[in-house]
């Protein structure tokens, strides 16, 4: 569909938020301000957040009804963003199938039995709705509220969940993994293929329950480099974004420390591919090439400094992303912990005021 065509495409279209700015965004349209939304801000630099999840490990909450409705709402109705990010963890598919893991405070998800041998395949199995029946009901709840405030629904990416599936938890040098992708390419294949199909089976049931757009997280995915992303990790992503191309909704795509990879993620298949910080959005667009929006890229530490600087900085995205087709303010990573929630308010405010038309 071309960007002027104002056709709506079938599929699970959710016609309250159709017209909204972000939607608008992600088809790059006209939009009467740019909007915003920011990684991780449904979480804990809220202080609601830490009272209303007190005395509940992750895991639990992520599969609770009732906190998941919460928690996604709390940043609406604080920061006033243009849509809402539902509230989960990239391991609860894999908890949800039986894989045995938990989020240690601190430290991240931790696999009891990392993932070395084809053999260990067997811990991943199908997906299916009755796994994660709970969000089903969360998304129900969320877009009653929500109105026509969209909400994007995510997952983690293939490689991504297979590093915390090889390696046993979080990683700086991801050596198992590249072990096991160097070593024994049939496996690595095998591995990225099933989660694959897990990841979309994931994504299809927050978008038949009612998400607006879906976000796929590759977080560690700026390991590698452009050849074995294209070779060893794209068809993965590729199949995700496919799996989940007739349902109409918008795709995004988002990695850490991914410069260099910005062209070939452009190519897996996703309608707007975000940029981390470190590369300005003009030329994150020049890489990803024509026909994509792009989102970003504040540098989320900034909102540390004063509020002047936050203002400059903010202006210096802006001005990269002015001749965009499409553009979807945001940081170029989470909102760190210790942020003051203010500060994000003030940003959104900011950057309605700044950009509308």
């Amino acid at each position: 569909m071309s960007a002027n065509d104002s056709r709506r495409p079938e599929g699970r279209q959710n016609t309250a938020t159709y017209d909204s700015p972000f939607m608008k965004a992600c088809r790059r349209e006209a939009v009467p301000h740019t909007p915003v939304w920011f990684m991780r801000q449904a979480g804990r630099s809220l202080p609601e957040y830490r009272k209303v999840r007190e005395g509940t490990a992750m895991l639990e909450s992520c599969m609770r009804p009732d906190l998941v409705t919460e928690i996604t709402l709390q940043p609406v109705r604080r920061h006033r963003v243009d849509a809402a990010i539902y509230f989960s963890d990239i391991v609860v598919p894999l908890k949800a199938i039986g894989v045995d893991l938990d989020i240690k405070p601190g430290v991240g998800p931790v696999v009891e039995n990392p993932i070395r041998s084809r053999a260990d395949l067997a811990q991943l199995r199908d997906l299916t709705p009755d796994d994660v029946h709970y969000v089903t009901e969360a998304i129900g709840m969320l877009t009653a509220e929500l109105g026509p405030t969209p909400l994007i629904g995510f997952a983690g990416a293939p490689f991504t969940l297979a590093s915390y599936l090889v390696e046993g938890g979080p990683s700086r040098n991801h050596e198992h993994t590249k072990a096991l992708m160097y070593g024994d390419p049939q496996l690595w294949a095998d591995l990225l293929d099933r989660l694959a199909e897990i990841t979309s089976a994931f994504l299809k049931v927050q978008i038949e329950a009612g998400a607006s757009a879906v976000q796929l997280f590759d977080s560690w995915v700026g390991a590698l480099s452009p050849a074995d992303y294209r070779r060893s990790v794209m068809p993965a992503s590729a199949k995700v974004f496919d799996a989940v191309a007739s349902y109409g909704v918008p795709r995004i795509h988002f990695g850490v420390g991914t410069g260099e990879l910005l062209g070939a993620m452009g190519e897996a298949g996703a309608d707007v591919v975000g940029a981390d910080w470190r590369v300005p959005l003009d030329e994150a667009a020049r890489r990803v090439g024509p026909g994509k929006a792009i989102q970003g890229n504040l540098d989320p530490a900034v909102l540390f400094s004063t509020r002047e600087a936050v203002e400059t900085k903010t202006d210096e995205v802006l001005a990269a992303a002015k001749d965009l087709e499409g553009h979807i303010f945001n940081l170029g990573h989470g909102v760190l912990p210790t942020t003051d929630p203010e500060a994000l308010t003030r940003l959104v405010e900011y950057v309605h005021t700044r950009t509308a038309v």
